[in-house]
């Protein structure tokens, strides 16, 4: 039986070590599963630097995923842009092949004053593009995962996610549950909204593709007048959601098999193996 894999978005404040060749074995160690590389900034490590992280994954057994630059927006019509844009993902796909991770995770962009409809036909047509150039680069054995994402003017609501990843059958979805969660102020949680999404996955991609999805969760204090506003941790006081564990319930019941990296700011590491704890009651209560 394949399971689902949790692990960090970069490294946890609690992370011991200086270099991020270390991150497998402390992974390792505690009990999870893969590793997010964050390249939000831009993409800045080195081959040699990549080539011990991903030797150190092989070791133990850790998956990678890499964060491709924030500065990507699908969503903007102007050809310079998708040149910067198309640069950015192929510079992102360039690291994890030294690596060896298997996914990179992409925005999908702003709405820039124009209607939803408008923004995801340029996205539509921008990937289309970043497409053939990764095809062509030598690149289509790496997975795109457009990401949803937290802001309201920002393009990447789940049913415009799963529309771009309809382009081509190699591309999943980076459901942001966090995300999700604020861009509809609160209320994407609880079992009912759960398993909502998940059967909307699965419609839109089939059982198969759907059970593989990525995810990156945390909890997320957010605004009424433009959702997310920052992240937060399990930790924290004040009411914050989504709650993990009716997720971790639902994808259990299904025996799905998804990669959810957490984003709990500093806490990552501790937040996943929090989640991968309740999944795997969910698991034992299902048997």
């Amino acid at each position: 039986m394949t399971f689902a894999k949790f692990g960090p978005a970069g490294n946890a404040a609690a992370f011991p070590y200086k270099s991020s060749a270390d991150a497998p074995r402390w992974l390792s160690e505690l009990g999870l599963d893969c590793y997010e590389y964050q390249c939000g900034k831009g993409v800045n490590v080195g081959r040699e630097t990549a080539e011990k992280i991903g030797q150190a994954a092989r070791d133990y057994n850790i998956s990678l995923s890499l964060h491709a630059p924030y500065f990507i927006n699908l969503a903007n019509p102007d050809p310079d842009s998708l040149r910067k844009t198309t640069g950015y993902i192929l510079d992102a796909c360039q690291a994890a092949d030294w690596m060896g991770a298997k996914r990179v995770v992409i925005h999908s962009g702003a709405l820039m004053k124009r209607s939803r409809r408008e923004a995801l036909d340029t996205a539509l047509r921008s990937l289309s593009e970043v497409l053939k150039v990764w095809e062509s680069e030598g690149f289509g054995h790496i997975t795109l995962c457009p990401e949803t994402m937290g802001k309201i003017n920002q393009l990447g609501d789940l049913t415009e996610v799963l529309e771009l990843c309809k382009l081509d059958d190699r591309l999943l979805p980076c459901v942001d549950f966090g995300h999700l969660y604020a861009r509809s102020l609160g209320e994407l949680t609880g079992e009912e909204a759960c398993e909502a999404m998940l059967d909307q996955m699965e419609a839109a991609l089939g059982t198969e593709r759907a059970s593989r999805f990525h995810s990156h969760f945390s909890q997320i204090e957010f605004t009424p007048g433009g959702g997310e506003k920052c992240h937060r941790t399990f930790a924290d006081n004040g009411g914050f959601g989504p709650d993990p564990a009716p997720l971790m319930a639902a994808v259990a019941r299904r025996g799905w098999q998804p990669t959810f990296i957490c984003e709990s700011a500093g806490t990552q590491a501790e937040d996943a193996l929090t989640m991968k704890k309740l999944y795997l009651q969910s698991l034992l209560k299902d048997k």
